[in-house]
């Protein structure tokens, strides 16, 4: 568990270049660039320890890697790429004081984009849906609502060793999105004014755990050093040794990589499944839209013979129509008129 805390001090980073540099491919746990071998490594085989995906084992010191993209970001499968348009905090959108601010960004960002402008709601009602969804809870189920959320990290502090890794990587991000390079873009600025009040808050409980204001137990995040000097403290107690440790870490290794396949399996049937659906449906579409431009014409038909007249024609092509916009298909509609 510990081991993996660290990692993910550096998968927090590496997502975050991810989108800012609009799907460019780097190492999680070197942020260099990398192959596209290396990157579908990373992806695939998550759950792997870092010794088993090291930057080293594909990359020589003597390799030149160029600049690679996602291709879901690079080839139009994201309208625009994927660097984000906005950066919005989740903790200050759950926040009684910053909440309505945050909400106003969101609708903001959804305004300015004339695919969804048009469907936001009168900026008068923003802050009424917040406080309905926020402080009353109502509509869907929020992570603040779930059962024994909060007291889920209650009592659980990290170790210096820790804090000291969190503390480098968010000032790595703030330097990077800081700089000239990025400091023009109003979601880099964004993003460092949260990453510095992050880090602030990393800071005080660094201080806590210094000071002694916090104390750590044997079930807090400690980090390899911190349980090592532990150990060494207390050599009378049944420790476990490093082949055991690794095969501890193999074996939970195994069981989540073995959950994320499943689950990868498990959404690609299920877009097999949607796609076959919309073949299905696209295929009953024609042949309705075949038969009623048939009924249609046979209106006509009758009309222009005098079989029919105009107001009976009238009252069946307004059933037909009715019924397509119920099939959600569209046709060119004949003229009842002479």
């Amino acid at each position: 568990r510990d081991a993996r805390v660290m990692d993910e001090v550096r998968w927090y980073g590496w997502y975050i270049d991810y989108w800012m540099e609009g799907g460019l491919l780097r190492d999680i746990f070197t942020h260099k660039l990398v192959t596209k071998e290396h990157w579908d490594d990373l992806m695939l085989k998550f759950a792997y320890p870092r010794d088993q995906l090291g930057y080293d084992m594909y990359v020589s010191n003597t390799t030149k890697i160029s600049p690679t993209y996602d291709p879901h970001c690079a080839q139009g499968e994201i309208t625009n790429g994927c660097e984000p348009v906005a950066i919005i905090s989740a903790d200050k959108l759950r926040d009684y004081t910053e909440g309505p601010a945050e909400t106003s960004a969101i609708a903001e960002a959804l305004m300015n984009d004339v695919r969804t402008g048009q469907y936001v709601i009168a900026q008068e009602a923003w802050d009424c849906i917040w406080k309905e969804l926020i402080q009353h809870k109502k509509g869907p189920i929020t992570i603040d609502v779930r059962p024994g959320y909060g007291n889920l990290y209650e009592g659980y502090n990290f170790s210096v060793e820790m804090l000291l890794e969190m503390i480098d990587e968010l000032n790595r991000l703030i330097t990077k999105y800081g700089g000239a390079e990025w400091n023009t873009k109003q979601t880099a600025n964004r993003l460092v004014e949260i990453l510095v009040e992050h880090r602030d808050l990393v800071e005080t409980e660094l201080e806590e755990i210094n000071t002694g204001a916090r104390k750590l137990t044997k079930r807090d995040f400690l980090g390899p050093r911190e349980r090592a000097k532990r150990r060494k403290l207390k050599p009378q107690e049944k420790t476990v040794s490093e082949s055991e440790r690794k095969d501890h870490l193999r074996y939970f290794t195994v069981i989540e990589q073995k959950l994320a396949e499943d689950k990868r399996s498990e959404m690609k049937q299920l877009a097999r499944m949607r796609e076959e659906e919309a073949k299905s449906n696209n295929a009953v579409n024609g042949d309705l839209l075949k038969a009623l431009s048939s009924a249609l014409a046979q209106i006509r038909t009758l009309q222009a013979s005098g079989a029919m007249d105009q107001e009976t024609a009238l009252r069946l092509v307004k059933r037909i129509r009715t019924v397509a916009m119920e099939a959600k298909v569209g046709f060119v509609e004949v003229s009842t008129k002479d």
